[in-house]
């Protein structure tokens, strides 16, 4: 198996899936702009959004996929599939159980994760309106993260990554087709949440069918192997809780600030979702089996290397993406948003959340690449005191960065939060002899500055010189925003090219 090829595949189709992303936040943005409606949505839709992190992609795949890769390496077929259905039974039960809930509990849900909304009644009635409708997209997609990660550890990695596109159309389909029917019309958006939840449970039933792992749940918590992943969640819940907090509590101060502040971090945030979803998780996707494999048959060095590609690779990537996302941040905002209800005074404010989280984006991929060098050795206490440290230096930031910056300044303390969390992982598993850097690292920095630098030199001479307008035309938007990715990645690569690096450096195969 070459990475670099299922990087690509898994990266394409996680680039569909956030191309159609930013479809569905233009048509909502057009349709229903940023003000009460989208503030009640968005705050309904994260919450949900929060839960299926922890429980799902967050701590259930962390302590899952190392235990699943063992049983794959050592144990016969039958006992994985048996395995599969008794975790799938647990989560499943417990899932239900935590919706149902939360369904039940939505005002006292709402008054602890954004109590500023209660100053408003009708803002905290639709809220907890709307809540109740897309709590059940816990349920659903978490049994889908489940079904994803057995695909990914038999290197069905497509799949699971195109699943996500689902959600977007369901959006899109909705929002565009079903609004007129629904009072108040932003009901429409939770719907298309409860919908596209369960088509992408539902879609990845036949590929599991085709490699014998689509058995029936099976409630059985006296197995070992079921009790070793809920020991290992334990604290694997706790470390994705303290970044979930850190993000509920932002939304908290938001709640407080002038009205659309939620809004406009959420696509702020949306657009910073793209490279970390297009590299950063597509990477933490394909490393942790890897990781894993190695781990369990003791390869030090093999998996060291493994993990070194990864961080190279990274940083080829996401340097590049972080520097772009600052310097093209009015474009992007204004070709992708800027319409409808959606004006120039959000566009500003958008752009403003968009360059303060970009500052972090590099420390986001780095996080999703470098966790898994501990989780692959089924360590999670590490990164969990490693989280704490970084939620405390978030709360110390925000203190710092909120008054005079505003929602900017949360959005702020969330990206210097990233980087010092990466800075972390990296120190750890240099001091613990986990990762040992390969040769060649002071040429290829060298390299990458240079190809970086004349990157950001170029994008900002064309905005200057060309006689580009950002209000203008769809079309015309798209096709300037275009044009000057083509400019900026067309000068980045190729000075890599003149400065010696070559796609058969990154070419990695794995068993």
């Amino acid at each position: 198996m070459n990475l670099l090829k299922v990087l690509v595949s898994v990266s394409g189709m996680t680039m569909v899936s956030r191309i159609l992303g930013f479809a569905r936040d233009a048509i909502v943005a057009r349709v229903f702009g940023a003000g009460m409606d989208t503030d009640a949505f968005f705050t309904a839709f994260k919450l949900p959004n929060m839960l299926r992190r922890i429980f799902a992609e967050g701590a259930f795949s962390q302590a899952f996929v190392p235990i699943l890769g063992e049983y794959k390496h050592t144990r016969s077929e039958e006992e994985t599939r048996q395995f599969v259905a008794m975790v799938t039974g647990a989560l499943g039960a417990v899932l239900f159980v935590i919706t149902a809930l939360c369904m039940l509990g939505a005002p006292a849900i709402l008054w602890l994760t954004a109590p500023g909304f209660f100053s408003n009644p009708g803002k905290a009635e639709l809220t907890i309106s709307l809540l109740r409708v897309t709590f059940p997209y816990i349920l659903f997609i978490s049994l889908a993260s489940l079904a994803g990660s057995v695909l990914n550890s038999w290197n069905r990695f497509s799949v699971p990554a195109f699943t996500p596109t689902f959600l977007n159309l369901s959006f899109i389909v909705f929002a565009l087709g079903f609004t007129r029917y629904f009072h108040p019309p932003v009901m429409v958006l939770a719907w298309a949440t409860f919908a596209g939840g369960l088509i992408q449970l539902v879609w990845q039933f036949p590929f599991l069918k085709k490699i014998g792992m689509l058995p029936m749940p099976r409630l059985c918590l006296s197995n070992e192997a079921v009790w070793r992943v809920i020991r290992q969640m334990g604290p694997a819940i706790l470390g994705v809780s303290v970044a979930q907090v850190s993000l509920v509590i932002n939304s908290n101060i938001a709640s407080f600030l002038k009205q659309g502040s939620v809004s406009w971090m959420y696509y702020a945030d949306r657009l910073m979702e793209f490279p970390t979803g297009v590299l950063g998780v597509a990477l933490g996707t394909i490393l942790l089996p890897s990781l894993s494999k190695h781990a369990a048959r003791d390869s030090s060095e093999a998996f060291s290397a493994l993990l070194d590609w990864g961080i190279r690779l990274t940083l080829l990537l996401a340097v590049p993406a972080t520097v772009g996302l600052g310097v093209l941040s009015a474009p992007l905002v204004k070709t992708l948003f800027m319409y409808g209800k959606f004006n120039h005074h959000d566009a500003l404010m958008t752009q403003q959340a968009l360059i303060a989280y970009s500052v972090g984006l590099l420390g986001l991929i780095l996080v999703k690449v470098l966790a898994p060098g501990f989780y692959a050795r089924q360590n999670i206490k590490t990164p969990v005191r490693i989280a704490i440290v970084t939620l405390i230096a978030t709360q110390v930031m925000n203190l710092v960065f909120v008054f005079p910056l505003q929602h900017a300044g949360l959005a702020l303390s969330i990206g210097l939060a990233s980087c010092l969390n990466a800075g972390l992982l990296y120190r750890t598993l240099r001091k613990h002899d986990i990762y040992h850097p390969q040769p060649g690292w002071g040429r290829f920095l060298g390299q990458l500055v240079l190809g970086v630098a004349l990157m950001a030199v170029a994008l900002i001479a064309c905005q200057w010189i060309l006689p580009i307008d950002w209000s203008g035309h769809a079309l015309a938007r798209v096709a300037w925003l275009s044009l000057l990715i083509a400019i900026g990645a067309t000068v980045y690569f190729a000075t890599l090219f003149a400065a010696g690096i070559r796609p058969r450096h990154f070419m990695r195969r794995e068993a």
